[in-house]
């Protein structure tokens, strides 16, 4: 009678190290999840950082000039509804002659997140007169 009644014997083993592993799982894998919004974000800014200086500069050489103001709707512009976590970056333009600097930071409880581009007011019009005329 022994042998056709076998006691199984369940051990607890599996249960105390799933409940050990998938909480470590799930932190990892909303870590993982949280680096890729940050750096999602971090790149739109800084990508709409670039052309709102590029645009800039160019529009610095046009007769009206370019203000600050325009600049800073301009970047809002491309930022809105694109970022995840930082939803309200802080945007600083700074236009001088030579010169156009803007400067994005972000911050959202422990995270932060801060941009400098900046770009030259060139005028290649004047350049490119000066060197036909050392041509001729």
């Amino acid at each position: 009678m022994s042998k056709q009644v076998r006691k199984r014997s369940v051990h607890g083993s599996m249960t105390i190290e799933m409940s050990f592993l998938m909480p470590m799982i799930l932190f990892l894998t909303m870590g993982c999840i949280l680096a890729v919004f940050y750096y999602h974000d971090k790149n739109i800014l800084s990508g709409a950082a670039y052309e709102t200086v590029v645009v800039g500069s160019t529009k610095a050489r046009e007769k009206d000039g370019v203000e600050a103001g325009e600049l800073e709707s301009l970047l809002s512009q491309r930022v809105r509804n694109k970022c995840i976590l930082f939803s309200y970056p802080r945007v600083v333009v700074t236009v001088e002659d030579k010169e156009i600097e803007i400067v994005v930071s972000a911050k959202r409880k422990w995270m932060k997140v801060s941009i400098v581009k900046r770009a030259a007011v060139t005028e290649p019009e004047r350049y490119i007169r000066n060197i036909r005329r050392l041509k001729k």
